[in-house]
């Protein structure tokens, strides 16, 4: 009985993981965020889609599904805007360290989010965190059911943790685009849309006139 008390505690001891400590910094960080509203300026970069610029105001509050306001239908991509970890975040997930690695002469930690609830409605998440600045700046989340999102976070200055601009790339197959609702100033080329080939899309969404309420 104790030999197997044993083994039991070393198995589960091998299989018990800690977050890692950098994302829950950044966490931190973004809880002591309780709610904030910005000005949303959207652009769509999709083959067979010519929609004009866009506007809308996100409405986000913590705990709580981000809530948009327009006077226009706005193609708001699901993960595009998920600052706050909340999706990723919802179910039990553990989390391996990737090592580093360097862009425009920034060096980043790379993590992986595994979850491990099957009611997770992603796979896997790739983080690159910015561990000096204590913020995220590139992700990419691989969903069961619409694909795979790249996320590009950008950022007026050193200390912000909210970005200014959100680059989304995705791909068109797996995302249900209510092309029917898209107002009388978008043109679709329907010929384009069914040919062949893997078809990508690129949202780019510019925040202005941001108002937080912090901790």
């Amino acid at each position: 009985m104790i030999r197997f008390l044993l083994l039991f505690l070393c198995v589960s001891s091998v299989f018990a993981q800690e977050i890692d400590a950098d994302l829950l910094a950044i966490k931190t960080r973004m809880d002591a965020i309780e709610a904030f509203t910005v000005d949303i300026e959207l652009d769509v970069d999709v083959s067979f889609i010519n929609m004009p610029t866009k506007h809308a105001k996100m409405i986000y509050a913590k705990d709580k599904r981000a809530e948009f306001e327009s006077d226009d239908f706005v193609m708001i991509p699901k993960r595009g805007l998920d600052f706050s970890l909340q999706q990723l975040f919802e179910y039990p997930f553990i989390t391996v360290n990737r090592g580093e690695e360097t862009k425009n002469g920034i060096t980043y930690k790379l993590i992986n989010v595994i979850p491990t609830d099957k009611r997770a409605d992603f796979s896997i998440a790739t983080l690159y965190l910015d561990t000096k600045r204590v913020r995220i700046a590139e992700s990419e989340i691989n969903t069961k059911k619409n694909g795979t999102y790249n996320l590009m976070f950008h950022f007026e200055d050193e200390q912000k943790l909210l970005p200014e601009q959100v680059d989304v790339s995705f791909e068109i197959e797996r995302v249900k685009i209510p092309l029917n609702y898209m107002g009388k100033d978008t043109s679709i080329d329907r010929k384009q849309m069914k040919e062949d080939g893997m078809k990508t899309g690129k949202i780019t969404l510019k925040m202005t006139n941001y108002n937080l309420q912090s901790l």
